[in-house]
């Protein structure tokens, strides 16, 4: 990925602050982070579990730090991607006539509060349409390519970023309140709700293709192998690769992400169109 001058994204860096929470995970394990994957990874609303205390930590020192120089490289990197998508979705909302409002992107180790509870570094990244923030723990990109088998490169964060930025716009667009009515009215069965949550996780990897596009057209960003990085991202926390992991077969009844293949599918759709009019997982499901 070709780096660029870009910078003055809304980043909140809070690594170094001495809020972290100590960084053992109590009862943890592969277990809890298939768990965690399915339900955080490139993810909507995490408050419901964010709030049940099922992932804890132990108590930590709380002394502050001097970052290092690798993690200041790194908070480099995430204020430029950042500030891409600020700049290309703005782009494209303008275009249609509406008006986009960048969300937070927050720097963490450990633990860190967000609106929507408790954020911990085994959940993964994920968004928080209560504070339009995006929370991310670089070192789950360890756990990406250790527990996953997914090649982790610097698109491959850009992907991630991409991926959870896609639901702030779903948020700016009103397609995350219509699911959460549609959760919280109680007259549809798990199953079903299954199915939206699906569509909302897809529509996300389509406006992540989109940014893609969108961006390395104004700004020639993609190297060789970078496309295939995200596509093997997605395809690694696919819900198919990831029930095999766990349990060594697949339910498509409880699928709450996609499959690998529609992961890709989606990611593609919205690289190889860069129109955000394309973007229709639901396909009547909120309508």
């Amino acid at each position: 990925m070709r780096w660029t001058d870009d910078r003055g994204g809304n980043v909140e860096d809070r690594r170094g602050s001495g809020g972290g929470g100590g960084g053992m995970i109590v009862g943890g394990g592969l277990g809890t982070l298939i768990i965690a994957a399915i339900v955080f990874f490139l993810g909507g609303d995490p408050s419901g579990i964010l709030n049940s205390g099922s992932i804890q930590t132990s108590g930590g020192s709380g002394e502050k730090r001097e970052l290092t120089a690798d993690e200041k490289k790194i908070g480099d990197m995430v204020d430029m991607m950042t500030t891409w998508n600020d700049q290309t979705w703005n782009q494209v909302f303008k275009e249609n006539g509406m008006t986009y409002t960048r969300p937070a992107v927050v720097l963490f180790e450990e633990t860190t509060q967000s609106a929507c509870g408790t954020a911990q570094s085994a959940m993964g990244p994920f968004y928080c349409p209560a504070d339009q923030k995006v929370y991310m723990d670089m070192s789950f990109f360890n756990e990406l390519q250790q527990r996953f088998g997914a090649k982790v490169t610097e698109f491959t964060v850009a992907y991630v970023l991409a991926h959870e930025i896609g639901h702030h716009v779903q948020t700016l667009l009103g397609t995350t309140q219509k699911v959460d009515a549609l959760r919280r009215s109680g007259r549809y069965s798990e199953t079903e709700m299954n199915k939206v949550s699906v569509a909302t996780e897809l529509q996300a990897d389509f406006y992540a293709g989109v940014w893609a596009r969108r961006t390395n057209d104004s700004k020639q960003i993609l190297e060789p192998g970078d496309i295939q990085s995200a596509i093997d991202a997605a395809e690694a926390v696919g819900d198919d690769n990831i029930q095999k992991r766990a349990q060594g077969y697949v339910n498509q009844e409880s699928f709450t992400h996609g499959s690998s293949a529609q992961r890709k599918e989606w990611f593609m759709k919205g690289y190889n169109t860069g129109d955000i009019r394309q973007g229709d997982t639901f396909n009547q499901l909120l309508k």
